[in-house]
């Protein structure tokens, strides 16, 4: 495997539209990202989809995720596509840019050091919080509070990944912002430390 970089780090066949890719991304094969924003460290496994997104740093993204899912109009006379691609079907008829601009707005946020399971769905407009984690297959409507883990369909929460005192602290410290040689320094600790144990070292 190719060693990681500042440089995103794009794999075959992906499709990238109108997005910002951080430092020490990866992209892995077959995956489409539009009109998104995803954050340094943050990654995603094969063949996801991720539209009108905000993905923060050191995001974990299993394979076949789904994030910020298009959707149809559902109070029209149509659900199809022809009402707003309609370039595709006549030579004479215009996109509707209106219904474009519109999905543009209706972001999914996905918070610093989240996991999000393999062939999970966020939907438009739901905030995961940070620390938080999407179990495989969930699909997400509503908002996820930080450090709390979630699944099913449509997903509830299943327990608290950390304590909500520990959490708060966890936030406040906000490691993910620390510089890639602090990082570094901490390595160690990252891989041996409990949460507390860590906070206990590094708050201020």
């Amino acid at each position: 495997m190719p060693k990681l970089t500042q440089e995103p780090l794009i794999h075959e066949d992906c499709t990238i539209a109108h997005s910002h890719l951080g430092r020490y991304v990866e992209i892995a094969y077959g995956t489409r990202v539009t009109a998104s924003e995803i954050g340094d460290y943050s990654y995603c496994d094969r063949l996801c989809d991720i539209a009108n997104a905000r993905i923060s740093k050191f995001s974990n993204i299993a394979s076949c995720v789904r994030i910020g899912a298009t959707d149809h109009p559902l109070d029209r006379a149509s659900l199809h596509h022809f009402m707003y691609r309609s370039h595709d079907y006549w030579p004479d008829a215009e996109r509707d840019e209106a219904w474009f601009a519109h999905r543009q707005t209706r972001l999914a946020h996905i918070g610093h050091d989240t996991w999000i399971g393999h062939a999970a769905q966020i939907k438009p407009e739901v905030t995961i919080g940070h620390g938080a984690v999407v179990a495989s297959g969930a699909i997400v409507t509503t908002d996820v509070a930080p450090y709390t883990i979630v699944g099913g369909v449509t997903a509830k929460p299943i327990r608290r990944r950390l304590p909500e005192s520990v959490a708060e602290r966890m936030v406040a410290l906000a490691w993910w912002d620390w510089g890639h040689d602090r990082l570094r320094a901490a390595l160690e600790d990252f891989r041996t430390l409990k949460a507390e144990a860590f906070l206990a070292k590094y708050e201020p």
